[in-house]
């Protein structure tokens, strides 16, 4: 019997048909996996790169504009004209601005709340326009929904009830004098 079942594995140890479909089927869901997380990771990385760029070019704007104070919604519509990735940018982006002493430098406090699709809409948080030679402290939250959210990247992502991510920038500059 053992001499029996030995001959059978021996015949089966021997043969070398299917090794290649069998190396196949064990690297390729691995390798799949990976180029998902790659691909979900670049688009993070370009969503947040291009919200920077928005960011950095609406500040801009304000530090070299004529002096006047800058309105909520001429910001978020310099930042989603520059954020071309972002789906709804107009809708899905949430600033706050507020004033700070450059000697005690407090910050904003935490806990950003983006916009949630469930939730109605929120008024702006706090968004003070600020006086000449003020150092003011500017945050862009904007949510996005993952493109594989089931995948091991998408559900390490912090998001919320309806499934989004969110993206937080902050910035800081001077309003100039006039």
């Amino acid at each position: 019997m053992i001499a029996r079942i030995r001959k059978m594995f021996s015949r089966l140890w021997g043969d070398e048909d299917g090794s290649f479909a069998m190396e196949f089927m064990l690297i390729f869901p691995v390798y799949l996996a990976l180029l998902g997380m790659s691909l979900e990771l670049s688009l993070i990385t370009l969503r947040h790169t291009m919200l920077e760029r928005g960011l950095d070019i609406a500040v801009r704007d304000i530090r070299l504009g004529t002096g006047t104070a800058p309105k909520h919604d001429e910001i978020k519509a310099t930042i989603c004209d520059q954020t071309l990735i972002i789906a709804n940018c107009n809708k899905n982006l949430r600033l706050e601005m507020m004033p700070t002493d450059i000697r005690s430098l407090g910050g904003l406090p935490d806990g950003t709340d983006c916009t949630d699709q469930e939730e109605p809409t929120k008024p702006v948080r706090q968004f003070t326009p600020g006086q000449q030679n003020q150092l003011m402290l500017l945050r862009a939250c904007v949510k996005y929904d993952p493109l594989f959210p089931t995948w091991r990247l998408g559900r390490a992502l912090d998001t919320d009830s309806s499934g989004q991510a969110a993206i937080v920038s902050m910035t800081a500059f001077v309003q100039e004098p006039l």
